[in-house]
């Protein structure tokens, strides 16, 4: 059998935003190393839902992996994510990544950004505090891939500062400010960036091709990561996750057959203490007599 990966998107109600995803998908699948398959999957909103492709998945293959298309940590990989992985391996979200920040860097030189303005880093925002670190992490990725301005991160959401916020303090200071949308997808957050009315706002990142390397690199540290805790090599066939099931199967047969070994021998040591506990008291009361 192959080797599945997930591919785990947000999930947005907006026709434009599905669009992009299942071009990324294409991408994916195009890219694919031979005998792994690339499986759709959403957290929110629509399905196919996650926890259904990894239902679906199991009765194929133990060689799954999943990946969120998220851009950054937080409550959906720390939480969600985990729940419906049922013990899977989940890779790590797309972002932080040096190749993101060069498409980050594109986007923004492409809206005609010049060497002094402000760019604003406008991510969606959770209330996980790993997220606010990822994005921090991305601004600075994003000067060492040449962006010129200097670089603040605002918030959509959840976290401070948000994004007008963020795009008023530069305007104030008589700076022209850039929103570097740092959204996969035309969505709701793509259109919160938008109307905090920035003086110049990047499209977001789409199905760039330059994705499919980030993506494949987190699927194998997760693929790996998982075969080197369990101490074998990755499935990628069916006899081989058939022969993992058996050896699982035959675990646990061994594991049954030695605690039943374990209680008869407890059970004899309780069953010969208690008679010579007895016999004991016969040997005193007989002394006493």
């Amino acid at each position: 059998m192959t080797a599945v990966l997930i591919a785990c998107a947000h999930g947005t109600r907006f026709e434009e935003g599905r669009v992009v995803i299942r071009a990324l998908l294409d991408v994916l699948r195009e890219t694919a190393p031979a005998g792994v398959e690339v499986h759709e999957a959403y957290v929110d909103v629509h399905g196919p839902f996650v926890t259904d492709v990894v239902a679906a998945a199991r009765e194929r293959t133990d060689d799954i992996v999943i990946v969120p298309l998220l851009l950054s940590t937080g409550y959906h990989t720390e939480v969600d994510l985990v729940e419906a992985a049922g013990g899977l391996p989940i890779a790590r979200a797309l972002g932080p990544h040096p190749v993101l920040a060069k498409i980050l860097a594109d986007r923004v030189r492409a809206t005609g950004a010049g060497a002094t303005d402000t760019v604003v880093l406008a991510a969606a925002g959770s209330t996980r505090p790993g997220a606010v670190v990822d994005v921090e992490r991305m601004a600075a990725l994003m000067t060492d891939a040449g962006v010129a301005g200097p670089i603040v991160t605002a918030y959509a959401a959840a976290s401070e500062p948000r994004i007008p916020d963020a795009v008023g303090a530069a305007r104030t200071a008589g700076e022209r400010t850039v929103a570097a949308s740092y959204v996969l997808a035309p969505g709701h957050f793509s259109r919160v960036i938008e109307k905090a009315e920035a003086d110049l706002t990047s499209e977001p990142i789409g199905a760039d091709p330059r994705l499919a390397d980030i993506v494949w690199e987190r699927w194998r540290e997760a693929r790996e990561g998982s075969a080197a805790a369990s101490g074998a090599a990755p499935s990628t066939g069916w006899g081989t996750s058939r022969r993992g099931r058996l050896v699982k199967r035959v675990a646990r047969v061994t594991g049954k057959a030695l605690l039943m070994a374990l209680l008869a021998t407890l059970v004899g040591v309780v069953v010969l203490a208690a008679a010579g506990l007895s016999e004991d008291r016969g040997v005193r009361r007989r002394r006493r007599a």
